[in-house]
C-alpha cells in the first residue's frame, strides 16, 4: 500500500476524528497494528495557528511515520498556506477534509459541505496539490458518499480530484445529511473504487474483523479506515489484521496488557496536555476502554472525579489489578458496543 511515494507497513488505518486522534492516540493505534492515522483537522485560518488547540494538533514530537496532517477551511490560498505551515511542523502528507459532518463545520461552508459546491473544492483541491508537489509530500482526500440522498456526487468529485493530482481518496459511506445515523452503504466506495486508478479507501461501520473482510470484498478497495470502533479498542487493529492473514480470530488480550497499553498511553496524554487539561481529557478515553467492562460504569464514574494525572492513573491501575485478578484475559463484553456508539455521534 503506497500513498504516493510513501509506502506504508499495512492497509489499516485510523480514521481522522476531531478531538480523539490526537498524538497519544494515534500512536497508541499504530503499536497496535495500524499502519497509517492521520491527525485531528487544522484549521487553515492564519490566526488560529498560535492557539493552544492548534499548537497541540500541529505537535509530532517522536510520531511514527509516515505523519499525516488533515486540514479544514474553505479559502484555496488559506488551504495551500496551511498545507505549507503543517509540512513545515513535519507533515509528510496533506489530507482535506470534505467529510466532517458537524454542524459547526458545514455552516462555515467546509468539511462535507465543500461537496455541495464542485467548482470551490476543486480550486481547493487544485490550490493544495500545487503547494504540496514541489516539496513532494502526497495530498489525499476525504470525503462522504455527497451532501444527501439525492445528492450523491461522490464518483464525479473523486475522479476530479484524481486528475487534479490527489494521492489517494477515502470515502465514508455516508451523506452527509446522515452523519453517523443508519448504516453506511458500500456501493459508492465500489463504484469510486472502479473507476480510480489512485487508491481508495473504505470507511464507516467497520467494527470488527469480519466486517473489515466483508467491506474489503463488497468495494474492492485497497485499505480500509476505522474509527468510532477504535475508542477504547485500539487494538482492534491487530485483530483485524490476524483475521485478514489467518482467517482466525485472535486470542483477546490479556487484562495486564490492556492496563500497560492504556496507562502507557495516559503518560502520553499527560505530556502533550498538561495536569489541568490532561486528566480531563483522558476521561474519555479511560470511559471508552472500561466502558463495556464488568463494574466498568461504575468505575467511570468514580474516576471522573478525579482532579490530578497521578490519582486518575493510580486508579485506573489500581482497578485493571482488581479485574485482573477475576479475569485473565478481556471478557467478550469488550467486543464494540453499536448502542455506545451510536450516542457518541
Amino acid at each position: 500500500m503506497k500513498i504516493g511515494h510513501i509506502e506504508l507497513p499495512n492497509s489499516l488505518f485510523v480514521a481522522p476524528m476531531a478531538g480523539v486522534t490526537d498524538r497519544p492516540f494515534r500512536q497508541l493505534c499504530k503499536r497496535l497494528g495500524a499502519g497509517y492515522a492521520v491527525s485531528e483537522m487544522v484549521t487553515s485560518r492564519r490566526d488560529l495557528w498560535t492557539s493552544l488547540k492548534t499548537s497541540r494538533r500541529a505537535d509530532h514530537a517522536g510520531e511514527v511515520e509516515p505523519i499525516a496532517v488533515q486540514i479544514a477551511g474553505t479559502d484555496a490560498a488559506m488551504m495551500a498556506e496551511a498545507a505549507a505551515y503543517n509540512i513545515d511542523r513535519g507533515a509528510q502528507i496533506i489530507d482535506i477534509n470534505m467529510g466532517c459532518p458537524a454542524k459547526k463545520v458545514c455552516n462555515q461552508w467546509a468539511g462535507s459541505a465543500l461537496m455541495q459546491n464542485e467548482p470551490l473544492a476543486l480550486a481547493i483541491i487544485d490550490a493544495v496539490v500545487a503547494a504540496c508537489a514541489p516539496r513532494k509530500v502526497p495530498v489525499t482526500l476525504k470525503m462522504r458518499t455527497g451532501w444527501c440522498a439525492t445528492e450523491r456526487n461522490a464518483l464525479a468529485l473523486a475522479r476530479a480530484a484524481e486528475s487534479a493530482g490527489i494521492a489517494m481518496v477515502a470515502v465514508h459511506g455516508r451523506t452527509r445529511e446522515q452523519g453517523y445515523k443508519g448504516s453506511a452503504e458500500y456501493d459508492t466506495v465500489a463504484a469510486v473504487k472502479s473507476r480510480l486508478r489512485i487508491p481508495v479507501v473504505a470507511n464507516g461501520d467497520i467494527d470488527s474483523p469480519e466486517k473489515a473482510r466483508e467491506v474489503l470484498r463488497a468495494t474492492g478497495a485497497d485499505a480500509i479506515m476505522v474509527g468510532r470502533a477504535a475508542q477504547g479498542r485500539p487494538w482492534i487493529f491487530r485483530e483485524i489484521a490476524h483475521f485478514l492473514a489467518t482467517g482466525e480470530h485472535l486470542v483477546a488480550p490479556e487484562v495486564i496488557e490492556v492496563k500497560r497499553w492504556l496507562l502507557d498511553h495516559l503518560d502520553d496524554h499527560y505530556g502533550l496536555y498538561g495536569e489541568f487539561a490532561g486528566v480531563r481529557s483522558a476521561r474519555k478515553h479511560i470511559g471508552w476502554a472500561v466502558r463495556a467492562l464488568p463494574g466498568g460504569e461504575s468505575f467511570r464514574a468514580e474516576m471522573n472525579r478525579l482532579e490530578t494525572c497521578d490519582a486518575q492513573a493510580r486508579a485506573v491501575a489500581d482497578w485493571f489489578d482488581a479485574l485482573a485478578d477475576a479475569h485473565h484475559r478481556l471478557p467478550a463484553a469488550i467486543a464494540a458496543n453499536d448502542e455506545f456508539l451510536e450516542q457518541q455521534a
